[in-house]
Formats: C-alpha cells, sequence, structure tokens
C-alpha cells in the first residue's frame, strides 16, 4: 500500500482503493452475491432488513442485511477480496488485525431507505484495543443516487458520539451528523473504501432501478477477537452455515 494512502487514511479515517476485485473476478462475486440474495443459498437468521423501521416499502427488503456471508461459501478466504483486504487491514493498522466477521447489504431499487449517521463502533463492546477496520467492496457503481458511503473526515480522532435507535422498535442506530460536514464517495464496482471504526458515515437511499450491491469485511487485532468471543460476542453468527452443506466454489 502507497504511504499516500495509509497517510490519507491516518488523518481522515477513510481511504479508497481502486479494484480490490480484479474486473475478471468480478462476475464471480456479482453471481453468489445474486445466490445469496435471492435465497437460492439460504442464509435463515442470518438475514435481516435494516430498513424495516426506517423505509416506506413493504413489497420488499428496504435494506438487506446477510451476516456472515463467508460462512456459507467455502473456500472464500482464499479468493482476492478477503485476502487482498485482510493485507490492506493489516497495512494500515498492524499485522496482528485478523477477519471479525463480514456482511452484505444491498439496497433494493427505489427503496429510498437512507442509512442513518452513525459511527460502527458504537454497536461493539468497548474493547483494550479498539483499533478497527471495514472493508466496503462495491458489486455495483455506487453513486450518490443509489446509496454510496459518506464519511466525515477526522471524526474517527474523536469520541464515539451519543447514538439512539432509529425507530421505535429498535435496530439501526443513528447519531448527529449532515452532509454539510461529510463528504461522498462514489466507487466504481470492484472498488473499496476503508474506514475506521469510529468514522462518522451514513448513506441516502437508492432512487435508482438498479440494486446497490456492497460486501463488508471487517477487522480488528486477533487477540481482540478471542476477546469478543469470550464475552459471547459473535456479530449475529447463528452457526445455521455447519448445518447445511455449504457452497464449494472449487
Amino acid at each position: 500500500m502507497k504511504n499516500q494512502i495509509i497517510d490519507f487514511f491516518q488523518k481522515n479515517g477513510y481511504a479508497v482503493i481502486d479494484n480490490i476485485v480484479p474486473q475478471n473476478e468480478l462476475l464471480w462475486y456479482s453471481t453468489i452475491y445474486e445466490e445469496l440474495l435471492s435465497g437460492k443459498i439460504n442464509t435463515g437468521k442470518n438475514r435481516s432488513d435494516l430498513g424495516e423501521n426506517l423505509g416506506t416499502s413493504k413489497r420488499v427488503e428496504n435494506i438487506t442485511q446477510i451476516m456472515w456471508p463467508s460462512d456459507f461459501i467455502e473456500g472464500i478466504h482464499q479468493k482476492p477480496y478477503h485476502r487482498s483486504a485482510l493485507q490492506l487491514a493489516k497495512s494500515l493498522l498492524g499485522s496482528d488485525l485478523e477477519m471479525d466477521f463480514d456482511m452484505l447489504i444491498n439496497k433494493a431499487p427505489h427503496t429510498d431507505t437512507i442509512t442513518p449517521w452513525h459511527q460502527d463502533a458504537a454497536y461493539w463492546v468497548n474493547m483494550p484495543d479498539n483499533r478497527a477496520v471495514s472493508c466496503w467492496m462495491a458489486l455495483d457503481k455506487a453513486t450518490i443516487e443509489n446509496g454510496c458511503m459518506w464519511y466525515v473526515p477526522k471524526s474517527h480522532l474523536g469520541e464515539i458520539r451519543s447514538h439512539q435507535f432509529a425507530g421505535k422498535e429498535g435496530g439501526a442506530l443513528v447519531c448527529d451528523g449532515s452532509e454539510a460536514e461529510g463528504i461522498a464517495v462514489p466507487l466504481q464496482a470492484g472498488s473499496c473504501v476503508l474506514h475506521a471504526g469510529r468514522t462518522l458515515h451514513y448513506s441516502r437511499g437508492n432512487s435508482t432501478d438498479f440494486h446497490r450491491r456492497a460486501w463488508i469485511i471487517n477487522f480488528r487485532p486477533k487477540e481482540m477477537i478471542l476477546l469478543e468471543r469470550s464475552m459471547g460476542v459473535d456479530h449475529a453468527r447463528t452457526g445455521q452455515a455447519a448445518e447445511r452443506k455449504i457452497r464449494n466454489i472449487g
């Protein structure tokens, strides 16, 4: 990783990496994503609608979240995205980083449901070592109109802001934030943006005719992952993949 990218990340709390997945590999990821999203690969309770208490559409999931997609795809950690994202995370925050969890987040066409301003760290238990970075890869071109990420530069240097549940029945967390203090980060398909656990971010809803598909991997130090697990924190891992035949990618 180039020093200027590391410097930008340390200063601003996020950084863009072009083509983390080569274009000739992107079709494979898109195919797997569609099998997970369509239910051809049944993810059971690992799947939820993050926009259930935020959106207006009842016909489709507003913001589909599938936790631990890697549990359902045997051998995926040897494929380009997981392998490259891990090396990027190590370059940014240290050689002891490992994958904590991964997830898919999809915004369906015309659901127009925002992801509220928040910091990922607000969802997590407090750790002695709070180093954490998420890699957000676009499977489609991510634009302002379909819900690309927005970040508040340098927000990772401050404390975690006060968060509340966005809906009456819980669900997503939200804190104070605005586009006026943020910067939109459009991406080409196959590119990614990495952000720190305390970096304030959000995205608009999808007002286009197409899906906005993203695959996110979170990393933190191995010792902190082990500590999390000892506390019962596994980021909604149900273990259902072990009860089914996992797809073998060869």
